[in-house]
Parts: C-alpha cells; structure tokens; sequence
C-alpha cells in the first residue's frame, strides 16, 4: 500500500512541510531511512540524522526547528511517538490475515460457547469443558484453554499460551507466546518431612486491553483472585505471583517480579529486573529504575532506585560519595602518618 504524506498528514491530524505528494509505502528508523519510507523524530539525540536520513518523510514535533537543510518532508504533529505508534496499528490492523473458523486437528468442548464465524482456533489448540469465548477471539495454534475459562471480545492469545481453569481474560487482550495464566502459585508448608503443598484454589482475573509478554507467568491465587487491571502491560519474563493486584495502566519491563500478595497501584512504572517484596503495598504513579530491590510499602508518587531502594536524590548523592572514596581513602591514609608522627614526637 501506498499514501502520499498529505494522506498520512490527515490521519494525524499533522500538517505538511514539503512535498505533499511524495509517496510512503513503508516505515524505517530514521538513521536507516530509505526512499519511500516514513521515519519519526521524538527524542532529540537522534536530530543529527534528520540531515542525512533517506527517508522520503519524518514526523516531527510542531515546534521542532531545523538547523541545517533538509531533503526529507516534514509531518508536524502534536506528538510524534504517539502517531508513528497509531500509523504502525494501522498497518497491522491492514495487513494482518483475517482468520476464523476452527481448524483440525483441534479439540473445542461440545459445551463451549464460541461463534465460530468469527473466532478462531488453530491447529492442535484445545479448549475444555464450560468454557466461553466472545467474539473475534484468536486462539492460535498450540494454545490450552483449561475448563470454565472466560474469554472476552476480540482477545487474542499467541502461540502457546497456556491458560489453567477457572480464569478469566477481558477484551482486547493481547497474550503473547509461552505466557502462562493461572498456574499454581508458590504455596508449601513447611514440615519436620519436608514441605506439603498449599492447594491454590483461587484463580487468575485479568481486565480489559491488558498486554502479556512471551514467557510471562501470572499465577493463580490460593483463595480468591490475582488480578490484573484493565490497561496493564506486561513485558516478556515477568513473574506476578499469587493473589498479588496490579492496578490499572501500570508497565512492567522485562524480567521484573512480585511476590506474593502486593498490591501495585495505578500508572506505575517498574523497570527491568526490579523485584517488589511480597505482602506490601506500592502506591499509584510510583516508578522503580531497573534492578531496584524493593523490600517494604512505597507511597504514591515514589521515584526510587537501587537494593534495598531509596529516593532518586538519596541514590545520586550516594554514588557521588562512592565515586570520592579513593580521595578520601588517601586523605585518611596521609592524616593516620601524621597523627604516627606526632605521637612518635
């Protein structure tokens, strides 16, 4: 397919400085650009290649001001990360297949309610007993669906993706490959023999337009439910554990973990690696740099980093104090010879 950049201006609501009819069929990053392609500017450490990129057109901010000439079309918009985000969904939602339908070989329960004229279900798929599937569903190959599990409008679950009963997933959901919903959380008993497993009994409640990473696990709860808000994403490889809630619009970046029964607040932003304590309590809008340890509640608005984690602030004057150890090691060191000198005297 292919627009011209006065048709990709109306769609975002932009305005064209340039060429109006140069034509776009693809999109590339601004430092690969090539004839034809479509490239964004947002974060200004990527300005210098505004001078030299082959692309055919770049989005830019509506106050961005060039300093050099430009052979590009310019696409001013409000905010060009958030359009070249819409135009990319634009481009899956046009180019993706359409698939419906049940494909064979695959099991669907006799009692399962599914419009098979608008979802789908790969091959070797499997949904059990008691189940309900809403519309345009997108059950792909090699996918479990466990006994009496809902699952809403429009939700698609990739590849392999294990679901275990019970659980329930809004709509618009997206669940990317390996990702398991609703395994047994990590319950024993201490004993003189050994250590007897808790049974989970609860299960696993995820809210509408949630995002789930490859390999990403949410175990079921021992009573109850964990839950998942509505809006929440989820990066590959994080591990939500049982009967935790993490609030609505809250991210997660790969190989973050939660144990046990906290509570994540809402609009938070946890980074890579960061592990949260089990049994407290993170207030809404906190953010957590990556591999910061986390080990008791946190309050709203909370801005930390590090193991255990402290303030921003509180970490920055730390590592400055860290980088003068050797000043102050030598300086030490100088005034111990002295102090000897003198107690020789």
């Amino acid at each position: 397919m292919e627009f011209s950049a006065q048709q990709i201006a109306a769609l975002a609501n932009g305005t064209v400085e340039g060429d109006p009819e140069v034509k776009i069929h693809t999109i590339a990053k601004i430092e690969e650009g090539l004839p034809g392609a479509i490239s964004f500017l947002a974060n200004p450490k990527y300005e210098q290649y505004i001078y030299t990129t082959g692309s055919s057109a770049v989005l830019v901010s509506n106050d961005f001001q060039p300093t050099e000439p430009l052979s590009c079309t310019l696409i001013r918009v409000a905010d060009p990360y958030a359009t070249v985000a819409h135009l990319l969904s634009m481009v899956d939602q046009l180019t993706k297949p359409s698939l419906a339908g049940i494909e064979e070989p695959s099991y669907v329960a006799s009692d399962v309610e599914i419009d098979a004229s608008t979802c789908y279900v790969g091959a070797f798929a499997y949904v059990g007993k008691g189940c309900k599937i809403g519309r345009n569903v997108k059950i792909y190959p090699q996918v479990y669906v466990g006994y009496n599990c809902e699952i809403a409008d429009d939700t698609i679950l990739y590849p392999g993706v294990k679901v275990y009963h019970g659980c329930k997933i809004g709509a618009r959901c997206i669940i990317h490959s390996g990702a398991v919903i609703g395994g047994d959380g990590f319950g024993f008993a201490p004993t003189p023999s050994g250590y007897d497993k808790i049974p989970q009994t609860g299960n696993v409640e995820i809210a509408d337009d949630v995002e789930i990473g490859a390999n990403t696990t949410v175990d079921r709860a021992v009573m109850g439910s964990t839950r998942i808000e509505k809006g929440v994403k989820l990066d590959n490889l994080i591990q939500i554990a049982h009967n935790c809630h993490v609030g609505a619009n809250t991210v997660m970046a790969a190989q973050a973990g939660v144990a046990g029964s906290t509570k994540v607040g809402e609009w938070c932003m946890v980074g890579g690696q960061v592990g949260l304590a089990g049994h407290i309590t993170v207030g809404d809008r906190a953010q957590f740099a990556a591999q910061s340890g986390v080990p008791k509640s946190v309050d709203a608005d909370a801005r930390l980093f590090g193991s255990p984690a402290i303030t921003m602030r509180e970490y920055g004057r730390r590592t400055r104090n860290v980088q003068n150890l050797d000043k102050l090691y030598a300086r030490v060191a100088e005034l111990e010879a002295r102090l000897a000198e003198l107690q020789d005297k």
